[in-house]
C-alpha cells in the first residue's frame, strides 16, 4: 500500500485538494473511502471534487438521505455519508448494487459503518486535525488507486 500526505492549512486548501483529485481522475471508476473526525473536512472535500466534475446541480450533504447520486462527466457518481448507520444491514434498502458499476465514482464518508456492504476502496483518504489546520493522508489499495495517486504527485 502506497501513501501520500498533504498539510492543509485551512478549508480553502481542502477545497483545492478536492478539485485537484477531480483533475487527476482519468474517467474510469474509483471508490474512495473518506475517514476523519466530525468536521475534519470529508464533506468539504467531496463537494469540491464533485463540483470540479461539474455535476451541474446543488451538491447536497447526504447526512440525512445517506446517499446522493449525480451524473459526473457522463458517468455515475455517488456520495454516501454513513454516520447515522448503526449496522451495515440497514443499507440493504439503499440499492447499493449501483455502486458496483466499474465506471462509477463512489465517495463514502464513515465507511467503517457499512463494512461488508460496500465495494472495496481503490483509495482511502484520512483527514485529521493537525498543527492548527488539517492533514490529508492518502492510501492506495489497487492499481487504479496507485495510478491516481501517481497523477496527484
Amino acid at each position: 500500500m502506497t501513501e501520500h500526505v498533504w498539510r492543509l492549512a485551512d478549508e480553502a486548501a481542502t477545497l483545492a485538494l478536492g478539485r485537484r483529485f477531480a483533475t487527476a481522475l482519468d474517467g474510469g471508476g474509483m471508490v474512495v473511502y473518506l475517514h476523519g473526525e466530525l468536521g475534519a473536512g470529508k464533506t468539504t472535500f467531496a463537494r469540491a471534487l464533485l463540483g470540479a466534475l461539474d455535476v451541474g446541480e446543488r451538491i447536497k450533504s447526504p447526512t440525512y438521505s445517506l446517499i446522493e447520486g449525480y451524473e459526473a462527466q457522463g458517468r455515475p457518481a455517488w456520495h454516501l455519508d454513513l454516520y447515522r448507520i448503526a449496522d451495515p444491514g440497514e443499507l440493504e434498502w439503499l440499492g447499493l448494487d449501483a455502486l458496483a458499476d466499474p465506471a462509477a465514482l463512489v465517495l463514502v464518508e464513515w465507511p467503517e459503518r457499512g463494512r461488508g456492504a460496500l465495494p472495496a476502496p481503490d483509495l482511502t483518504l484520512h483527514l485529521a486535525y493537525a498543527d492548527g489546520g488539517r492533514q490529508a493522508r492518502l492510501q492506495a489499495h489497487t492499481a487504479r488507486g496507485r495510478d491516481l495517486q501517481q497523477r496527484l504527485r
